[in-house]
């Protein structure tokens, strides 16, 4: 390895930055939305989906200011200390782990419970622990080399979500997707948040990219952009054909959507049902790779800035965090182990809610405290987006925590320990990593 802190390498393109910010988040339109169906119904949750789509838009508009204003990997940890101080920066890292941490297993474990559709022999967990070693060796590749994977395997997937929509749509029926559509009322609204959120959770990776970018200052805004607009149209076209093909009470506490929408309407023996389960692997193979990582860039970044153990910022011969990637897995390994997709999806929610709130905080207070910096891409609209996202991202917060108080009590402890390692551990001497 190389000493700690010698840099990653730009060698990724517009495309790749697009292929990152969709791959990131294609797995949310595979699994995971439709527990929000059995808390809110189809139709509370796609006032949930539309509200966190809002949400998203005014996010991937701050990102892109900041990103390109401060090009760190350490994204939302960077925009923090810059704007907020060590202890705003501190906090947003810690959320940012949170989130990009607990989302892997999530996210393998829906892997492994699409193999299991296709072979029913094969144990959802034992594949979703091989998935995430798999996907950690890959990640030890030249960035470059992993994009690249990256970006094609998404393409697929966004082929295969596409093919799906064109699949089911003449099995649609209004009157199935409206069927207790609102059975969980304004609480169910509240309660699907966290699942319509991983519908685009992870996108801020992307952003992480930005030291690995050529011209950052132009690509990262296109690929940005056009990945939360690619998620908003692929969510909606997702949610609307499998809600409208059959009886979606039966899609709202599995793991598999696709395949079951598909079975419902052309039935169970139809060639299409695994032949796209086959294909849903791809997406989730996109998320998984991705998702990784952005877990180790951010993990890099906080170490290069002497709040983690400095070994995990050392880069390997090809430009790779390689200690922070084999973190990332081990941390992934004890979430699948867990085996509660629901709760991982909700804390990393928690997580990323909050990282949205420190980067929209970011915006606004590098735009006051800060005027005359160079800032190559410029949020429209200002103070109303980042404003919006502030609020947005508080009131989604608070919304899922009052409906998920235990969820909450683990994340908030989480915090709080992050915190107490930071004010102790750190002060104490010869302790500092």
């Amino acid at each position: 390895m190389t000493q700690p802190g010698s840099g990653l390498r730009r060698t990724l393109g517009g495309l790749h930055v697009w292929g990152l910010a969709v791959g990131l988040v294609i797995s949310g339109e595979y699994f995971g939305w439709s527990y929000g169906w059995g808390v809110a119904g189809p139709l509370g949750f796609l006032v949930a989906t539309l509200l966190v789509a809002v949400l998203y838009v005014g996010l991937s508009l701050c990102l892109a200011e900041l990103a390109t204003a401060i090009p760190d990997a350490g994204g939302p940890f960077a925009y923090g200390l810059r704007a907020l101080g060590p202890w705003g920066g501190y906090l947003a890292a810690v959320a940012a782990l949170v989130e990009f941490l607990l989302a892997p297993p999530a996210i393998a474990y829906g892997l492994g419970s699409y193999l299991h559709v296709l072979a029913p022999s094969v144990h959802a967990g034992g594949a979703a622990a091989g998935a995430l070693v798999l996907f950690g060796v890959v990640n030890l590749a030249e960035s470059k080399q992993s994009a690249r994977f990256e970006t094609a395997v998404t393409v697929v997937a966004l082929v295969e979500l596409l093919v799906f929509i064109a699949v089911v749509a003449p099995a649609f029926r209004w009157e199935r997707f409206t069927a207790d559509g609102w059975m969980g009322g304004t609480p169910g609204v509240f309660a699907a948040l966290p699942f319509a959120i991983w519908f685009f959770l992870g996108i801020e990776g992307a952003a992480c990219a930005v030291e690995e970018t050529r011209e950052p200052e132009k690509n990262l805004p296109r690929g940005l952009l056009l990945g939360i607009l690619t998620l908003v149209l692929l969510a909606l076209g997702v949610m609307a054909g499998a809600g409208g093909a059959g009886d979606w009470k039966r899609l709202n506490a599995i793991d598999f959507p696709i395949p079951e929408a598909v079975s419902m309407a052309l039935g169970a023996g139809n060639p299409w049902v695994k032949g796209l389960a086959g294909l849903g692997l791809f997406g989730l193979v996109a998320s998984l790779n991705g998702i990784l990582f952005g877990a180790a860039r951010q993990l890099y970044a906080v170490a290069r800035a002497g709040l983690l153990p400095r070994g995990l910022a050392a880069v390997n011969g090809r430009g790779v965090p390689a200690r922070a990637v084999v973190l990332a897995v081990g941390a992934g390994l004890c979430g699948v182990a867990s085996g509660k997709t629901a709760d991982l999806i909700t804390l990393s929610a928690l997580g990323a809610l909050a990282v949205y709130a420190l980067t929209a905080a970011s915006l606004l207070r590098l735009r006051h405290a800060e005027p005359g910096m160079v800032r190559p891409f410029r949020a429209p609209l200002y103070p109303a987006v980042p404003v919006a996202t502030l609020g947005l991202s508080l009131a989604c917060g608070a919304a899922i925590a009052a409906s998920n108080p235990g969820v909450f009590r683990l994340f908030a402890a989480l915090v709080l320990a992050a915190a107490a390692y930071r004010w102790w551990v750190l002060r104490m001497p010869g302790r500092r990593p």
